[in-house]
């Protein structure tokens, strides 16, 4: 095992690693910007080095400096979180040019699954069924011409991303232009890559993803699948698991899971992600080569550690873990709590907390940087909690759920959180009975 550790990020997911790691004995470096030198991960940490100013560019997305804290903190190996750096393959080929272990899947796993268009390349060779795509455009021309044989509406994706960022429905040739020029500069500024691809835009579905651990020799087990179709703008509100489909189908989409990261002997935490429309047809979209932020309904299902497990693999030990030695039980329910004004269109709402209370008691967790006294900065993602439940079945997940977030209290001057918006959902009639789309937000949320 190793002895220390860097986390090359911030907020909650920093927070989680650093306490995964401290529990098997590991001693924790958090690299961090300006604007985070009094976040909660950086108090806690055994040792808390400046990267950079608050813009990602030149701190968290700098790689020079994040190497040059890793090697002067005496870290053995970087967990990179999710977002930021943690599925681009350059950094896991520095990190392994400068003996420094990274904690997820090796670079060259991340070259043909960690893009989209590499992603569907393999999923084609595993046998998994994809949605009707292109490979990576290389202009706005080829993009048009694309989209007329798939036909509208199509969805332009950065190649590179995920969490919703650099995607944009087009609904006919005249709208391609500006949204092509839109979608390459979102992906250039999250992930510093403007590559795009377009896939065929299908209206209604859910989304289902599979969680799966490999150990980088042609072992992968599951960890069950989460629907994620509760969305806004393509990013994820609320996830649950287990997902609400027939058995039959439960199970292809998991062995699809499990086949694709077999065939790249996939090492770590991977979720790949489905698209399953109304008549139960079922489709690859993507593979994220990291750790998920709803992770945590798959822990508390199975009662695994995925955070430890990561780390356990990346050190080297054995993963014994057998498919068999899982056992999924019950239902977990998680809420993304966003630093948003859910009644003004979720605006970013920034401030200092004052006043701070997280719920408890039986099957609730919350995974949280926040204390009183503590600015939310204007520089990073809205995600300031989650709040996660587990029940016997989702009828009392749901319960509970509804308990715990009348419960929280998050507040201070001018500091509005989506709490409001995830009792709504709690209480709507649809939700309850498992009507859920990714168009939940727009069309069943005013009825």
């Amino acid at each position: 095992m190793f002895k220390k550790i860097m986390v090359a990020n911030r907020g909650e997911i920093a927070l989680r690693v650093l306490r995964a790691a401290r529990e098997l004995g590991v001693k924790v470096v958090v690299a961090h910007s300006e604007a985070d030198s009094q976040s909660l991960p950086v108090l806690l940490a055994d040792e808390a080095i400046c990267i950079g100013p608050p813009p990602s560019a030149q701190s968290y997305l700098n790689i020079p400096n994040l190497l040059s804290a890793a090697i002067i903190s005496g870290a053995e190996a970087i967990h990179p979180g999710y977002g930021f750096l943690a599925e681009n393959p350059q950094f896991a080929e520095m990190c392994r040019d400068h003996g420094i272990v990274f904690i997820g899947p090796t670079p060259e796993s991340m070259h043909s699954l960690g893009s989209k268009a590499g992603g569907r390349e393999i999923a084609a060779k595993s046998n998994v069924p994809t949605v009707p795509g292109t490979g990576v455009l290389q202009s706005v021309e080829e993009a048009l011409e694309a989209a007329e044989k798939i036909g509208y509406p199509v969805l332009l994706k950065a190649s590179a991303g995920g969490g919703g960022r650099g995607q944009k429905v087009v609904r006919s040739s005249e709208e391609m232009k500006t949204a092509f020029a839109q979608a390459q500069v979102e992906a250039q500024n999250y992930f510093s890559d403007p590559s795009l691809i377009l896939e065929k835009y299908i209206e209604l579905f859910r989304h289902v993803e599979v969680q799966v651990m490999g150990d980088g020799k042609g072992h992968v087990v599951h960890v069950g699948e989460r629907d994620c179709s509760i969305q806004r703008r393509n990013q994820k509100l609320i996830e649950e698991a287990p997902s609400r489909l027939e058995e039959s189908l439960r199970q292809e989409i998991l062995a699809a899971g499990v086949r694709l990261a077999k065939y790249v002997n996939y090492q770590g935490a991977g979720t790949l992600e489905f698209i399953v429309d109304p008549d139960g047809n079922f489709y690859f979209m993507e593979m994220n080569t990291r750790i998920q932020v709803e992770h945590c309904v798959s822990e508390m299902i199975s009662g695994l550690d995925l955070v430890k497990l990561q780390i356990k693999i990346a050190a080297g030990e054995p993963f014994t873990l057998q498919q068999s030695d899982i056992e999924l039980r019950g239902h977990a329910i998680e809420c993304r709590i966003n630093a948003e004004d859910y009644e003004k269109d979720f605006r970013p709402s920034i401030g200092k907390i004052e006043t701070l209370h997280f719920p408890g008691g039986t099957g609730v967790r919350v995974d949280s940087h926040l204390y009183a006294g503590y600015s939310i900065p204007p520089n990073y993602d809205s995600l300031v909690a989650k709040l996660i439940v587990h029940g016997e079945n989702r009828e009392e997940a749901i319960a509970r759920m509804r308990r715990a977030l009348s419960e929280t209290v998050i507040e201070g001057p001018g500091v509005k959180t989506t709490v409001p918006f995830h009792l709504k959902v709690m209480d709507n009639a649809f939700y309850k009975r498992g009507a859920i789309y990714t168009n939940f937000v727009t069309t069943r949320m005013s009825e």
